[in-house]
């Protein structure tokens, strides 16, 4: 008799998850990398270039919640495929700004604002996603793998861009990153599925994997019938956890977006590196993020393991993103323009260890609604990442550079104290509002026997 067949389906679908999450990076950060073109060409002002950031942000940030209850309603695998397409066609539309109209500077603000709008679908899913198909031991470092696209797109971007540039002008790179948006989407909706239960590639044995260390019972019936366990605004809004992660993501956005934003424009402008150099130093964060999210996943899971999601979840986030803060500060004060771009991407990939913990606890406590709450946590995110990028040129242009990287640094003070009062083991259920639920450790024997009572 032959051997069951053992699948890995789950990885490759977090696989395909890193790869849109680098494509959604690539369509975000590109237009940083040809913003000194872009503002040449239109005569636009550093702060009116902002606003263009600030535009991609503001679509990002307001449809988050409304994102992510789509997930949860209709299932990842929708939502995101049409998420991928919308932000295709927006990212090219980047490119058909015409030269010399009246009016440019609101044409690509809302042209970036639909874009944000698009792409505000993608963690939100990806963390419904996780929530059905991830065991909770598994979940840190599958956040980190998604969320290492992060610093795999970002970190292209600047080299791919600028050879784009070079050679073939700066809408030629706009339209590249559109098409790479679409072929990655169009694999997506061809290898994924909502559940386990509904993918043909999942052997009996994952599939009885997988559900056995959730921390609620996958759904098996067709997305119509799961609107029923959307969970209520009430039970969310009243959360604490929801409300600290909520501002310590927001703390976390501003810092982080003023590497996507504002770096390449901070060396070529102010350190005074060449295009070249500019576009080679400005790939260190990004490149430090992407070691800091599968680091930070790793670490994550093998604490959360053995000392509890108390420790593993969140005693992380608390020493990284202090850290992070530590590193911004000092790399404000080093004279040499190469040994800053190195310490301040020290930061950077110190702020992403954090990454796994945030969307690992919103899949913990949430469960079947964790698309609708990481929506909202990711809202706090966006919300700091879209007063950065106009912030940033301001506080700069009336304080200088320093001072525009010093209040980063204090608001990874906040952003860790914030962790300080949440409690992993908390689920949103009627049942654990006022009491902790079990620790999710993610072992057969804890898993094995769910309390219908609390976990629906």
């Amino acid at each position: 008799m032959a051997p069951a067949k053992i699948t890995r389906v789950r990885w490759f679908l977090v696989f395909w998850l890193f790869v849109l999450s680098a494509v959604s990076y690539l369509d975000r950060v590109n237009i940083s990398i040809a913003g000194g073109a872009i503002v040449d060409a239109y005569h636009l002002s550093d702060v009116q270039l902002g606003k263009v950031f600030s535009a991609m942000l503001l679509g990002y940030m307001l449809f988050q919640t409304i994102g992510g209850r789509l997930a949860d309603r209709f299932g990842p695998r929708i939502v995101l495929t049409g998420g991928v397409i919308w932000w295709g066609i927006f990212t090219a539309l980047t490119a058909l700004v015409p030269a010399n109209i009246t009016g440019a500077l609101f044409l690509f603000m809302a042209v970036r604002f639909l874009l944000g709008a698009g792409e505000a679908v993608i963690y939100p899913s990806a963390n419904q996603f996780l929530s059905r198909w991830i065991p909770v031991h598994e979940r840190g470092i599958a956040n980190g793998w998604i969320f290492a696209g992060v610093g795999a797109g970002a970190g292209l971007t600047p080299p791919f861009i600028t050879y784009l540039m070079v050679h073939y002008g700066w809408r030629s790179s706009f339209w590249a990153c559109a098409v790479i948006g679409l072929i990655a989407g169009a694999i997506w909706y061809t290898s994924a599925r909502d559940t386990p239960a509904e993918h043909p590639g999942v052997s009996d044995s994952e599939r009885a994997f997988i559900e056995s260390r959730l921390t609620v019972t996958t759904p098996r019936e067709k997305p119509s019938s799961r609107e029923s366990e959307l969970m209520p605004w009430s039970r969310v809004v009243r959360s604490g956890e929801v409300w600290a992660l909520t501002i310590s993501y927001f703390c976390y956005g501003y810092v982080a977006w003023m590497f996507f934003s504002w770096f390449y424009r901070y060396l070529s402008k102010v350190r005074g590196l060449d295009l070249k150099a500019s576009a080679f130093y400005s790939m260190l964060p990004f490149l430090a993020m992407l070691v800091g999210c599968l680091l930070g996943g790793w670490i994550n899971d093998r604490l959360t393991k053995s000392r509890g999601p108390r420790v593993g979840r969140c005693g992380i986030a608390v020493l990284s993103i202090c850290v992070a803060g530590i590193f911004i500060a000092c790399g404000t004060q080093v004279q040499s323009a190469r040994l800053a771009s190195v310490v301040l991407a020290g930061g950077a990939g110190a702020l992403y260890l954090s990454q796994s913990s945030f969307w690992s606890v919103t899949a913990d406590i949430a469960g079947g609604s964790s698309g609708t709450v990481s929506g909202i946590m990711n809202t706090g995110n966006q919300f700091g990442a879209f007063l950065t990028a106009m912030l940033t040129p301001w506080i700069a242009e009336h304080f200088g550079w320093t001072s525009s990287f010093l209040v980063a640094a204090a608001l990874c003070v906040v952003g860790a104290a914030s962790w300080l009062v949440v409690d992993p083991t908390k689920t949103l259920s009627p049942a654990s509002l006022g009491s902790p639920s079990p620790a999710p450790t993610g072992e057969p024997a804890l898993a094995a026997r769910p309390n219908p009572g609390r976990d629906r």
